[in-house]
This record gives structure tokens, sequence and C-alpha cells, in this order.
């Protein structure tokens, strides 16, 4: 430890002593820019693993208790276990890809091994096995438990890919914006399309629709991981003599400053998003004004079944879809939250794609404390909005989604910052332990938060299916506005003191190309 601070030292002062400038460091690339089709490849593992995550925040605890006929505590538990689980497998997972070793690099044959397994327990995880209570609570932990456990060991190593394929920090920002794209598009996809496809597969049989459409989703999963792992490179590899334990790779986190809050900001920002996600569907389902959302629905263009003759084009997709209002009405709150959902990630696309100039303009840091004080005071502000407030709804979600987006990529390129800032204190690089201890944060957080949500629902007399009580309301209104918010209120907070500014950020990326360089001209000589 003391030999390897003394030698990051050495190298600093060096590094120092040349009096570079800010725009002398932001032109010395450690590696080579990445192609268009390289970051394009690398993002489609993301969007893959939003058609589980996504499905998991905003439909799992629904499906559990509306389809599966869970009670919402229990359903509850039940995605704290599975989540918790799945938190304290991802360290396991992350030492495994530091000491894996193969001509495809460290991660990228992770992504590629897991992608089958991955496919089939999705389906799993969603299909009804028609068994008495008791072992359909089991069925349900036991493939919610191999589900998430498959997740992390794909999405983990290839979260670390990320610092591995660049280590220039804005190329790392514009990788994690493609990235961020396709993860939007894929919730836009699973957010606007899963329950009118549940609705049209099932045809009434809700448990036969869940199959059917989580069996095209792992289809489209197993695509996209293939051409992740034939599109990628990992190029940045660890110190050559870089001789690092379990126990020290854990133990440096520690006394790291920026793990330590990013760690909790990590905790905090899935868990927030967990609770006020998973609490969405119930909030249009029971709160919104079921008469006012179909309006709303028929001034933008939504047809209903009396129009199947007349729609032409327009309609016949839609259709497709099951974005096509019932005769009897009976979809119009599926139909309002499908629309809410793809509108929002539409505007989260454009969001993201601000992300890297905003990150070159003002620093990561900067861009992500302010996006997280204005996403906090407009998500509060649902609490304010009457039930036929149609609308204010839309609107204010498209506020919250814009401000919101640029913080996505940023957090995740913040990690790979982490990841150097590490490396330039201590000397070694654990890219894979990095990022799994703060892929354990985000599951501890889901965790967390599909367990309040979950909880919070029965303490406020949450009842599957039928009319709810006022009080019930009022908990639906406050897991999707101030709850949330107060935990976001925090995180800026938390981001204060983290410590890699914009300078800092640029003065590690082109000490460490320089540590790079010296390592290669120690390996020609020997």
């Amino acid at each position: 430890m003391q030999l390897a601070e003394k030698h990051g030292e050495s190298l600093n002062r060096r590094c120092r002593e040349k009096g570079t400038g800010e725009r002398e460091l932001m032109t010395n690339h450690a590696t080579k820019k990445l192609s268009v089709f390289e970051k394009a490849g690398y993002s489609l593992g993301d969007g893959a693993a939003n058609f589980v995550f996504m499905t998991m925040i905003l439909f799992q605890l629904s499906f559990y208790t509306d389809t599966m006929g869970i009670a919402a505590a229990v359903a509850g538990t039940l995605l704290l276990v599975g989540r918790l689980w799945d938190a304290f497998f991802d360290p396991m997972i992350g030492v495994l890809a530091d000491r894996t070793n193969t001509r495809w690099g460290k991660f990228r044959p992770w992504v590629i091994g897991t992608a089958i397994p991955w496919a089939v327990v999705m389906v799993l995880a969603y299909t009804v096995p028609g068994w008495g209570y008791t072992p359909t609570l089991v069925y349900a932990l036991i493939t919610n438990i191999l589900l998430m456990t498959l997740y992390s060991a794909n999405n983990t190593p290839y979260s670390a890919m990320t610092a591995a394929m660049t280590g220039d920090v804005n190329e790392r920002t514009s990788l994690s914006s493609y990235r961020f794209v396709a993860a939007m598009i894929a919730q836009l996809i699973v957010g606007g399309f899963t329950l009118p496809l549940v609705a049209k597969f099932g045809q009434g049989d809700n448990a036969k629709g869940w199959q059917m459409t989580m069996g095209l989703w792992a289809i489209i999963c197993v695509i996209c991981f293939v051409i992740t792992f034939l599109s990628t490179r990992e190029r940045i590899q660890p110190p050559p003599e870089q001789r690092v334990s379990v126990k020290e790779s854990f133990g440096t986190l520690v006394k790291i400053v920026p793990w330590i809050a990013m760690f909790i900001v990590t905790v905090l920002h899935f868990t927030a998003n967990s609770m006020r996600d998973g609490t969405v569907f119930y909030y249009f389902q029971y709160y919104v004004d079921k008469a006012h959302l179909l309006e709303f629905l028929q001034r933008v263009g939504l047809p209903d079944a009396s129009q199947a003759t007349s729609g032409g084009l327009w309609y016949s997709l839609l259709n497709v879809f099951g974005l096509v209002i019932n005769a009897d009405r009976s979809n119009v709150s599926s139909v309002g939250f499908s629309l809410w959902n793809m509108s929002s990630q539409f505007v989260l696309v454009v969001g993201v794609m601000l992300s890297v100039w905003l990150s070159i303009r003002f620093g990561k840091k900067v861009v992500a404390i302010v996006g997280f004080a204005l996403t906090t005071i407009f998500m509060a502000c649902f609490i304010l909005l009457p039930a036929n407030a149609i609308w204010s709804t839309f609107v204010l979600v498209w506020l919250r989604s814009l401000v919101y987006a640029p913080t996505i990529p940023l957090l995740w390129a913040m990690f790979a910052d982490v990841v150097d800032f590490a490396e330039w204190k201590t000397g070694r690089r654990t890219t894979g332990v990095i990022y799994a201890t703060i892929l354990f944060g985000l599951k501890a957080g889901l965790s967390l938060g599909g367990f309040l949500a979950g909880w919070l629902l029965a303490i406020y007399g949450y009842q599957a299916n039928v009319e709810q009580t006022e009080h019930a309301l009022t908990g639906i209104r406050m897991l999707i506005s101030v709850y949330p918010a107060i935990l976001y209120m925090v995180i800026v907070g938390v981001l204060l003191y983290y410590p890699i500014s914009k300078k800092l950020n640029l003065q590690i990326q082109d000490e460490l190309a320089e540590r790079r360089k010296q390592y290669a001209s120690q390996e020609v000589r020997v």
C-alpha cells in the first residue's frame, strides 16, 4: 500500500511539474476515441437489461398482488428478500470478474455467457404456476432470486466495461449517454407496451398475457447481448504488477471518499425510484379520474374500438400494441399509464442527449446537483394535483423527466471516475469490485424501495382490485411524490461533498495516462 502510494505521488509530482493547464489536460487522452458503432453496440447491453429492470420497477409488485394473488405486504417482503440476495451477490461477481482473464477480456465473457439462462428465467419469473397460495409464494421467491442472480452476473461486468473501454473522461460520458439512450428506448417500450401486450396476448387471462409478453422481451434481450459482446473491446487494464487480495480490494474502498459519496447516493437514488415507479400504476389505476383521462386520450388522438373500420394504418399500428381504448373503456387506466410512460421516456432521451455537452461545459458534479435539486421540486409537486388534472399530470412528468435525464448517464460516468480516483490514490485498479459495490447499493436501494412501497401501501389500507379508501389514495399519492422527494433532497446534500470536480477529473485522467505510458515503456525495456 505504501509503495503504491509513493509511486503514485512520484508520478503525480512529475505531472504537476509540467504545469499543464486544463485545455492541455483535455487533449491528452488516455486512449483513442470510441467509434459510434462500438458505442451503439455497447448501449444495447443496457437496453436488454432494462427489459428486466423496468418490468421489475414498474410492474413486479402489481404482478405479484393482482395477478399472482399475493398480499401487498407479503409481496413487498418477497421483493426485499430477492433484491437483498442480489445485492450481496454483486460483490462476489465483482471479485470474480476482476480475476477473469480471457482472450475476450475480463467482463465481456460474462455478458454473453449469461444471455440464454437470463432469457429462460426471465419468462419463469413472470409465469403463474397455478398452485396453492404457499407453493406460489415459494415459486415467486425462487424465480425472483434466480432472475436477480443472473441480472448481477450479467450487468455488474457489463457496467464495469465503461471503465475498461476508454480512459478518456469525456468519451466515458459519451459512452454512458449512448448506453442510456438505449436504456430509455427500452424503458419506453417496457412502460408503453407491456400492459397493452399483456392484455392483447392474454385476452382476459393476465397470467397467459404476462408469460407471452416476457417471452417476447426475453428474445430481444438475447439478441442485444450477442451484439454487445461482438461489437466492443476492453482496453484499460490494471497495472501489470498489481496483486490485490479480496480483503485489500474491499478494505481500500472505505478510505475512498468519492466511493463513499457515490455509494450513499446510489442507495438513496434507487430507494426513491423503486418506491415511486412501483406505485405509479396504482396512481393511474385508482386515483386518476377515468372520465377526464378518457377525454384526454381521445383529444391526443388515441382511437377506441368503434374506429376499427375507419382508423386506417394509424389504428392498425396502435392496435398491434394494444393502445386502442376498449369499447367498454376497461383499459383506460392502462392506456393512460402507457402513454404517460412513453411520452416521459421521449423527454428523457432528449435530456440524456444533452448530458455530454452539459458535462463538458459545467462538469459532472454541478450538473448532477442541479438536476437532482430540480427533480426534487417537480416530483414533490405531484402531491398537489387533483384527480382530474390530467394535463398537469403529464406536463409535470415531462418537466421532471427533462431535468432528471442528464443525471442518468452522468452518475454512471462518475462511477468510472471513482475507479480512476482509487487507482490514482492507491496504485490499484479494481474496476469490478468498485462497480459491484455500487451495484450492491443499487440493489439494496431497489430492495428497500420495493419493501417500503409494499408495506406503506398496506399501512395506508390498500386492497387489490377494489375501490380504494381516501386514506389509501393519500398513501399512493405520497409514495409517488413527497416520500421520494425527501430522499432526493438528501442526495443533493451528499453530492455537495463529492470531491471530484471537473478540474480534478481532468488532472487524474492525464496523470493516469502518464503512468500507463511508463508501464508500457518498462515492459518494452524488459
